[in-house]
């Protein structure tokens, strides 16, 4: 929705993914890290696989990220620069383990989307076509939503409608225009 405002939307996860397939020192240290069904044969991430690996155990997937996560931000500081380059100075980055990648701390500020549990699960479940019990894996492997409102700087309710949804992002975004306008 920030990005039908103008407002350009990074996605970390998105990211993540094409660099796990493009990034051939990444893929190499994955392939070592996590054994040869990581990748397809047909080159391409094996999701699935790499999923049940590191949702099961914390100490893998802790590793993995200390290998994904560097290569991400360096990503995003990329995204960043070629922004600020066309002389945009406001960017969404979209993450949904900015707090446990400490990212947090590379951004003026972060904003947490809340919805109620139930909903979130069925939105992943709709997206992923994941099962039930491997959504909440994920969810149990990020922190507790209590602790990222606490850090938000800015909290949007996503527990009404697509309309109610919208309006709380045209004000944010508008906030967030402001600010970085007067910067």
């Amino acid at each position: 929705m920030f990005a039908d405002l103008g407002i350009p939307v990074l996605s970390a996860d998105e990211l993540a993914k094409q660099l796990m397939n493009s990034d051939q020192r990444l893929r190499r240290r994955l392939r070592a890290l996590l054994g040869v069904g990581t990748y397809s044969k047909d080159g391409s991430l094996n999701r699935a696989y790499v999923a049940s690996r590191i949702f099961s155990d914390s100490a893998l997937q802790q590793s993995v990220n200390k290998l994904v996560h560097p290569v991400v931000e360096q990503a995003l500081g990329r995204e960043f620069d070629a922004l600020a380059r066309r002389g945009t100075n406001i960017a969404i980055v979209e993450a949904a383990l900015i707090y446990e990648a400490g990212y947090d701390k590379e951004l003026d500020l972060v904003i947490v989307v809340d919805a109620p549990r139930s909903v979130r699960v069925q939105r992943v479940l709709r997206r992923d076509g994941a099962r039930g019990s491997d959504v909440r894996k994920r969810m149990r492997a990020q922190w507790p939503v209590r602790k990222k409102l606490q850090r938000a700087d800015y909290i949007i309710r996503n527990k009404g409608s697509r309309n109610e949804l919208r309006r709380s992002v045209r004000l944010l975004a508008n906030v967030l225009s402001t600010i970085a306008g007067s910067l």
